[in-house]
């Protein structure tokens, strides 16, 4: 198993140095050799880039673009441009720590109908470390909003540590548009959309240094991205590309089976999730599997 770690980064020449460091060790020990480490600039003006090049370490690129686009597009454009088979981002200042790394491929082991997992700080009760009271209280409740916005039943939609399978990232990324910080957002709702199946990984975040967004400025930028993502995704789905729903109903419907039979790409899709983003009745093929594991236990 090959896992690609990505690292969007914007004017980080004070610590990304020292980032890759304790990356590329951290790799080497969890994974010897099956790794690769990819920086993703987003338009630095502060030579980041430069600096990772020039500590010329193995297993690590450079990727990313001149003009300043936003982290949705540096997450993305590394999302894309990577090989392993399981492929993640974090943060550059390393917020979530490095054994978060190895927690995300033992979640995937373990679940092996897994295509996406997700951290979540809000599983357990030490998931916000050197956090005010005040600012923890803000983030769980601007995390509740987007939730109920987009319909998903997640703990924390936001957390900056998500992983996917190769094809997911790849299906998912390549249909996102939005170069902002409401990326994860977008990223979950073609999750959902593609039918992939989520589970959520408690994880920590340590409060090290004062956060780059804005509130005020990017929460009213966010909520106008996500008006607009949720009509460009669903209007997608009433042109025919794949809904989770669709694929539930053609387990009863022969006539909409058919029509997914005929696709292959569409009968290829994956319906069952681990962490399912929206309510939704147990399919018949689910009910089976529950009484058989009943039985069997």
């Amino acid at each position: 198993m090959k896992i690609s770690v990505c690292i969007p980064m914007y004017n980080e020449s004070g610590i990304i140095a020292a980032t890759a460091g304790t990356l590329t060790e951290a790799l080497d020990r969890r994974f010897g050799e099956d790794y690769e480490l990819l920086f993703s600039d987003d338009g630095s003006t502060d030579g980041s880039a430069d600096l990772v090049r020039q500590l010329n370490l193995p297993r690590v690129r450079v990727v990313g673009y001149e003009k300043n686009r936003g982290k949705g597009c540096a997450v993305r454009t590394a999302m894309l441009a990577a090989e392993g088979d399981y492929v993640m981002f974090t943060d550059a200042d390393l917020a979530y720590g490095t054994e978060v790394i190895g927690r995300v491929a033992d979640a995937f082991e373990a679940n092996p109908d897994c295509d996406v997992v997700i951290g979540s700080r809000n599983i357990g009760k030490d998931g916000y470390e050197g956090y005010t009271f005040m600012r923890k209280i803000a983030s769980k409740t601007y995390i509740r909003v987007l939730c109920l916005m987009g319909g998903f039943r997640l703990s924390d939609s936001q957390c900056g540590c998500k992983a996917f399978t190769q094809r997911a990232a790849k299906e998912i990324f390549s249909r996102c548009e939005t170069d902002g910080f409401a990326f994860d957002f977008e990223a979950l709702m073609w999750a959902d959309q593609l039918g992939y199946r989520i589970k959520e990984l408690p994880v920590r975040i340590i409060n090290h240094r004062e956060s780059k967004i804005r509130l005020m400025r990017d929460s009213m930028k966010m909520l106008g991205d996500l008006r607009r993502i949720k009509k460009r995704v669903r209007r997608a789905g009433r042109k025919g590309k794949i809904r989770i729903s669709e694929t539930w109903k053609a387990e009863k419907n022969p006539k909409k089976r058919k029509k997914l039979s005929q696709n292959p790409l569409q009968s290829e899709r994956k319906c069952d999730i681990i962490y399912p983003l929206r309510k939704r009745r147990q399919t018949s093929a689910e009910a089976e599997r529950q009484s058989a594991t009943g039985a069997e236990a």
